[in-house]
């Protein structure tokens, strides 16, 4: 009896730390600085090659489509080149210019400058980004959260994107997250 209970109590035990490492998140590396993760954030294989990391956010409640963090590593371009970029993959609500719903911030990751742009309207999505054949599918009520960081050897673009609510859902983690990078 006191051995099947010494057994039992070791399972649980086992289950609860197995549980405890699965709600963990997973550690991201970037030039030396590392962070972990939340773990709501689901790790995915990158679906393309230019992707270094990505993680699906379950949808809110609300929302039909999922929200990402995909992080890309020497996708060039300078911090301002960047911006304009990212202002170009959206449409400004009726009666707003592209400026008046873009944000752009000064942050530190890792001790390092970044740059960071928040905008919200249309996202004018293509699944083949770079490719003029490629049809835009526009994509109303998003927000993209992106970040333009220069490591010590790499150039790195952290992007946030998805669903308004969504993302507002899991914005203060991201940005948790981006100051953990130590």
């Amino acid at each position: 009896m006191k051995r099947t209970w010494c057994l039992g109590m070791g399972l649980l035990a086992l289950v609860a730390f197995s549980a405890s490492a699965a709600d963990k998140g997973t550690e991201v590396k970037l030039d030396g600085v590392k962070s972990t993760a939340p773990a709501s954030w689901k790790e995915e294989a990158p679906a393309n090659q230019m992707r270094l990391m990505q993680f699906k956010l379950p949808h809110a409640k609300d929302d039909k489509a999922d929200g990402e963090v995909v992080i890309f590593r020497n996708a060039g371009g300078t911090p301002k080149a960047n911006v304009e970029r990212w202002k170009s993959q959206f449409r400004a609500p009726e009666g707003k210019k592209i400026d008046d719903v873009t944000k752009v911030s000064e942050i530190k990751i890792g001790g390092r400058p970044a740059t960071m742009v928040e905008i919200q309207g249309t996202y004018l999505f293509k699944a083949r980004p770079f490719d003029p054949q490629a049809k835009t599918e526009a994509r109303p009520d998003y927000t993209m959260i992106a970040i333009h960081f220069e490591g010590d050897k790499n150039l790195y673009h952290i992007r946030m994107v998805g669903p308004s609510k969504t993302i507002d859902q899991y914005k203060k983690g991201f940005e948790e997250w981006l100051k953990e990078f130590k």
